[in-house]
């Protein structure tokens, strides 16, 4: 036996398509990302949706990260980062868009372009309204911004819970169940058997049944009216600063409607729209089709066309 081949310590082998799982701490909370590619990369940032983190993007980060330095962070109460007690702790679209900036802050995200999905949108909206010059692009993904967006799954939040809460928490709660995670992203597949039972397995155990996990979802569902009261500030920036977007739309969103992603282009004309045979969380099974799409858009209309890159102002 030879002795020196057998003693030997092998490392890991990584390269731009390997993921790191990483926490840093912002404002004494852990946040739990995951991070890809290269850093002198374009910047690319992912912003989650209800009810997941970024184990939503587990596929679609190493199908980006050999263009993209792509991040991914949970927002607080999501997926592996800190849930703080929702009674010491503001559980608001306000609050967790304020923890993702300065989480950006920290990671050294100046400008990038930002993906944006479900709640990833009032999060993303807030951030760049308030600092336009961070964005580069713009990937909309079934998130609204328009109130023809809303289907009636909504109804006993808007028209209930909304109006009166402590006599309609029990509605909202319903949502938080186990069966409507699962729902929430088989409901518009054409092709269901794709989708991972983890998906949602992950979402309600490790997000929704942690302690005061459902308390801290049912606070986000009552702040949600004031994404609705922030559309037309939303509109009016799209509008005036004419990003360069590119929108992937499931036309089968249990919670958001075609229209809802049709309406886009009503302020941000010369955006694309790719309407796709899918539900709320498309990526699951349109993921390599979002992926080729978002490197050839940025490729012909962002990286070529003049843009100053991230790496530049890194």
């Amino acid at each position: 036996m030879n002795k020196t081949e057998n003693s030997a310590i092998y490392s890991p082998i990584t390269s731009a398509l390997t993921i790191s799982y990483k926490t840093l701490s912002v404002d004494g909370l852990n946040i739990a990302y995951r991070e890809a590619g290269e850093p002198g990369m374009p910047k690319l940032v992912l912003l989650h949706g209800w009810p997941s983190s970024s184990h939503q993007y587990r596929n679609l980060i190493p199908a980006l990260s050999g263009r993209f330095h792509v991040i991914a962070p949970d927002y607080p109460g999501f997926g592996n980062s800190d849930a703080p007690d929702p009674s010491t702790f503001g559980y608001t679209f306000d609050k967790l868009a304020e923890v993702t900036g300065r989480f950006l802050d920290h990671v050294g995200f100046r400008r990038f372009g930002l993906y944006v999905q479900d709640y990833g949108g009032p999060v993303g909206f807030r951030l760049v309204t308030a600092t336009p010059d961070r964005l580069e692009w713009l990937i909309v993904q079934n998130t609204n911004a328009y109130e023809v967006g809303f289907t009636e799954a909504w109804a006993g939040l808007r028209y209930k819970y909304w109006v009166d809460r402590a006599q309609n928490e029990a509605t909202a709660a319903g949502l938080l169940e186990l069966d409507v995670v699962k729902a929430t992203y088989l409901t518009g597949s054409s092709r269901p058997e794709l989708i991972s039972p983890d998906n949602w397995n992950h979402d309600y155990f490790v997000t929704l049944q942690r302690k005061s996990g459902k308390q801290l979802q049912l606070d986000l569902f009552y702040d949600y009216q004031n994404n609705v009261k922030l559309y037309p500030k939303w509109q009016a920036f799209l509008k005036r600063q004419q990003p360069k977007t590119i929108i992937f739309w499931g036309q089968g969103d249990l919670f958001f409607t075609p229209a809802g992603g049709e309406a886009y282009l009503s302020d941000v004309p010369k955006a694309e729209l790719h309407r796709l045979n899918a539900g709320h969380f498309a990526v699951e099974d349109c993921g390599e089709y979002i992926a080729q799409q978002m490197r050839r858009f940025y490729e012909e209309k962002v990286g070529a066309g003049g843009a100053v890159s991230s790496a530049q102002l890194a």
